[in-house]
């Protein structure tokens, strides 16, 4: 049983909005799990796909390419080529690539994000945002929380792959 309570029971984290203090809570909890999860984790299992279901590679990069663009698009500007160049290759194989290193890139983009949060004028939480090519509108807070929720949604998903490959 863990002896620390889960980050959003620590209290608000200083600077962030409190409307956004659940945003940050989520991303440092799941940054926190994350870290447990992965400890030890063998570098040949990061691509494995068990019943077809994504790898633990392709969670770990999508999660902070979501962080990456999400939090892009709150701050009111388009991708870069870079970021587009990252989400065509979030899923692809990247040699010589550890977890150790995926799990290091993945919590920086967590702190950049949360960070960030810091920036965010509750005033403001409501401006609509584009997102995409199509430029679909949205809002500051959507795009943040989807930011969260979307993070935690594949840690869900990583979490059920790790289990699943330390079974077989």
């Amino acid at each position: 049983m863990k002896s620390t309570p889960e980050v959003w029971l620590r209290g608000p984290l200083r600077g962030i909005p409190a409307l956004l203090q659940p945003v940050a809570h989520a991303l440092l909890q799941v940054d926190e799990e994350i870290a447990e999860l992965m400890e030890g984790f063998p570098d040949t299992g990061l691509y494995e796909q068990p019943a077809g279901m994504a790898s633990v590679a392709f969670h770990l990069r999508h999660m902070r390419g979501v962080l990456d663009r999400l939090f892009t698009y709150a701050g009111n500007a388009a991708l870069s080529p870079e970021q587009l160049q990252y989400l065509n290759a979030e899923g692809k194989f990247e040699p010589g690539i550890s977890s150790v290193q995926l799990v290091n890139a993945f919590h920086r983009q967590v702190q950049i994000a949360v960070e960030k949060l810091k920036n965010f004028d509750e005033r403001h939480l409501t401006d609509t945002r584009l997102v995409g090519r199509q430029q679909i509108p949205s809002t500051v807070i959507g795009l943040l929380v989807h930011a969260a929720e979307h993070t935690t949604r594949h840690y869900g998903q990583l979490l059920v792959t790790v289990k699943v490959l330390g079974r077989m």
